[in-house]
């Protein structure tokens, strides 16, 4: 296992992925992909769907071409690359100055939204600024729950650059590996599968986000915005960083394994996810062939919501553990990321926990009973 002085030494050195300090090309790179995501967001075709009602009774309708952006994207950066005007590995190269920059532009964009919201007439409960007596909290947090700039909603837009600028990251690395050892280890091969189908899975199914907490209630402020554009690209890929660095064994039969793991915690994600959206669209939509069943009338207990309270939590942790494992287990370095979310969605789980039986009362502590496990069947 790696010693502190071990993980504080690889911070300082060149092989840190957050080592550098902000630069002008770097700061031309992200905001020129953000404007480009944007403006072709804006331009292509895309299926247009409702979201969830708000707390004012509203609903903004939100136009969800994610996959095809992302394989727009893919393909203009994959001509550039191939006429020898773009570098694969750039990423892999400047990683320091992107982290530094791309925090800089989240605490800029922060305080500009914090104004933003301050200086907000908009009567719509969805845009009216929620200010409390601590600015810091207020910055922190947000004071607007959808803040627009040109027609373009600021909040669910910021998942694109967010969640393609991880796979951005884990291609360049592949690059790296590639130009550095002339092969890409079988470790990195399962790492970038597993994130890469996970991506593609997430902008296939981009309307579901419509219908997430973040989405529904968290106002957008520094916390979403660095958490976006920042901690999810640079932190989810620091399995990658650490591959580009080590070559642990893995066997033919640990990879098959570590594949069962990833498909099976896919499924259950993938399957508590669209029960949920399709309960929410239709509530009468059957769920695994049967009518749905519900505690007072407002609480789901069939399918994967019938096994625990949070069940699709279960297969996010399977999942980030799949992206781990092909590292091994020389380091904890890989396994930031689990641990991180298992901290967050536990927490994350007693503070809905504590919501719902605000909201829901006696329906609640009835429900609880109905379905006693919070993430893990029979277990937890």
């Amino acid at each position: 296992m790696r010693t502190f002085e071990d993980v504080y030494g690889l911070w300082l050195s060149s092989k840190c992925p957050v080592a550098g300090a902000p630069t002008l090309e770097a700061a031309l790179v992200i905001l020129g992909y953000i404007t480009f995501l944007a403006i072709a967001g804006a331009i292509l075709p895309g299926k247009t769907y409702a979201g969830t009602v708000l707390a004012d009774g509203s609903r903004i309708s939100y136009k969800c071409n994610g996959f095809l952006l992302l394989l727009v994207l893919l393909a203009s950066l994959g001509g550039l690359v191939l006429t020898g005007v773009v570098d694969p590995k750039y990423i892999a190269r400047n990683r320091g100055a992107l982290f530094t920059t791309d925090l800089a532009i989240a605490f800029a964009l922060s305080c500009i939204l914090y104004v933003q919201g301050l200086s907000s007439s908009s009567k719509a409960a969805s845009f009216e600024p929620h200010v409390t007596s601590n600015p810091l909290q207020d910055w922190w947090c947000g004071v607007q729950l959808n803040p627009r700039f040109l027609g373009l909603d600021i909040k669910f837009f910021w998942y694109r650059p967010s969640m393609m600028g991880w796979l951005l990251i884990n291609i360049s690395l592949a690059a790296q590996q590639l130009d550095v050892r002339g092969s890409v280890s079988l470790p990195m091969i399962l790492y970038q599968a597993f994130t890469a189908f996970y991506i593609f899975d997430y902008f296939w199914h981009e309307e579901y986000v419509t219908s997430t907490w973040d989405i529904i209630a968290e106002h957008f402020g520094f916390m979403l915005v660095f958490g976006d554009i920042v901690w999810i690209p640079f932190t989810f890929s620091i399995q990658g960083w650490w591959l580009l660095q080590h070559d642990p064994p893995l066997s033919p039969f640990a990879a098959a394994i570590l594949v069962a793991l990833f498909l099976a915690g896919y499924a259950i994600f993938r399957g508590c996810n669209s029960q949920k959206h399709e309960f929410k669209r239709d509530p009468t939509a059957p769920i695994w062939g049967r009518k749905p069943e519900l505690v007072g009338g407002k609480l789901l207990v069939s399918g994967y919501w019938g096994l625990a309270r949070k069940c699709n939590y279960l297969g996010d942790l399977m999942l980030a553990f799949s992206y781990s494992l092909p590292c091994g287990f020389s380091s904890i370095i890989p396994y930031f990321y689990p641990t991180y979310l298992l901290i967050l969605l536990i927490n994350r789980q007693m503070r809905d926990e504590a919501r719902c039986q605000a909201k829901y009362k006696e329906v609640w502590t009835e429900y609880c009973k109905r379905v006693p496990y919070r993430i893990v069947p029979y277990v937890f």
